[in-house]
């Protein structure tokens, strides 16, 4: 049984045929590559790396509500970023270490050919029985 979230309040919308997480048997919810979506311009922005990775994050984070849960329940991440040069890195670091806290979710952090509308995507896995 899973839970489709195509929808979250004042979140980005699902603007294909995905969901923008999914809730399975109650246990994890499996968030989508959000981006740097600003739901006051309904568009994406391409402002600086850590500029996009707060506009991610916070969509990351509505997804993670609608399913009853904070960045403190997430098991594992994935950040992609179309330029992995250390400055990039330590913009996004510094970003999202202020997201995430000391909650050290596992990680991995991959150079990807983005869309060219924006320079950062995360999704990641949040474990709802925490």
């Amino acid at each position: 049984m899973k839970q489709l979230l195509r929808e979250v309040p004042d979140g980005p919308p699902a603007l294909g045929p995905y969901s923008l997480g999914v809730i399975t048997e109650g246990k994890f919810v499996f968030v989508s590559g959000m981006t740097p979506w600003d739901p006051t311009t309904g568009k994406i922005e391409r402002g600086t790396i850590s500029r996009q990775t707060e506009l991610v994050l916070d969509n990351v984070k509505k997804v993670l509500h609608a399913a009853g849960v904070g960045f403190e329940s997430v098991v594992s991440s994935r950040v992609y970023l179309s330029n992995l040069t250390p400055e990039n890195f330590q913009e996004m670091n510094a970003v999202y270490i202020r997201y995430f806290g000391d909650s050290n979710p596992a990680r991995t952090t991959i150079g990807a050919q983005l869309p060219g509308l924006f320079d950062v995507e995360i999704e990641c896995v949040a474990n709802i029985l925490s």
